[in-house]
């Protein structure tokens, strides 16, 4: 099969785009350093010519409300646009776990409506929600970073290796669409705080975690980013992949 992979020069994108290579299939990363731009819709038609399918792990530049909202809409309005045009027959979408469930965070309101537009586009389709990635710690801890302190709420996780998460979407690239949600999330359930900790007994850099409700973007998040049974447990542990990164 040929399948496009928006984003694919990306942390995910380029892993999906090797495994599906590894498959057997004509994998092609579309993003602005390939000549495709999905804001603009430049060279997204000619990309997607004989695609049979889109997997779409875009990500916006911005987690602010209004651009946020701007990038995913608009991207799926040209995304679906084209598809249509060209005869896709099977929409792939990496979403978030939970994402329906925080209202009043900006990013995961525009998250959904990029999920409806998936819904409402009349292209077959699969959404994989994921838990956040284990590449996330790091940043959020820098973010939070005072002085030696880093100021971490307690808010539970269930983080997963990007490599598990580029698994599960090149898995529903290659089967049929399921007009529904598949979500995955880690083996394990942390406190965002408790990941902290965790990070600098592995990598110690004289930084120390305190707990603090009010600190960072998932401060008084609710208790919705764990995923349900429902969700497929990958096998990476965070205390194995911190060894080996």
């Amino acid at each position: 099969m040929k399948i496009v992979v928006v984003g694919g020069t990306g942390l995910i994108g380029s892993q999906v785009v090797a495994l599906l290579r590894e498959g057997g299939h004509e994998a092609l990363p579309a993003a602005p350093s390939t000549g495709v731009d999905i804001l603009t819709g430049e060279g997204l038609a000619a990309a997607l010519e004989g695609a049979d399918v889109v997997v779409d792990v875009s990500n916006s530049p911005s987690f602010d409300t209004e651009p946020a909202l701007d990038f995913f809409t608009r991207s799926a309005r040209n995304l679906f646009a084209a598809e249509q045009g060209t005869g896709v027959r099977h929409h792939v979408t990496l979403s978030i776990v939970g994402v329906d469930e925080v209202p009043g965070y900006g990013y995961y309101e525009a998250k959904v409506a990029q999920e409806n537009a998936v819904r409402g586009s009349g292209v077959p389709y699969s959404i994989v929600r994921s838990a956040q990635f284990f590449e996330f710690v790091a940043p959020v801890m820098k973010m939070s970073t005072e002085g030696t302190e880093v100021r971490l709420p307690s808010t539970r996780l269930r983080p997963i290796a990007s490599a598990d998460v580029a698994a599960a979407v090149a898995d529903a690239a290659q089967g049929e669409p399921s007009n529904g949600i598949h979500a995955v999330v880690g083996p394990e359930v942390y406190g965002l705080d408790r990941l902290g900790e965790l990070t600098l007994a592995v990598k110690p850099d004289g930084r120390t975690v305190v707990t603090d409700e009010s600190a960072g973007p998932f401060a008084g998040m609710p208790d919705v980013l764990t995923g349900d049974g429902s969700a497929h447990l990958a096998s990476t542990r965070y205390e194995e992949w911190l060894k080996q990164s």
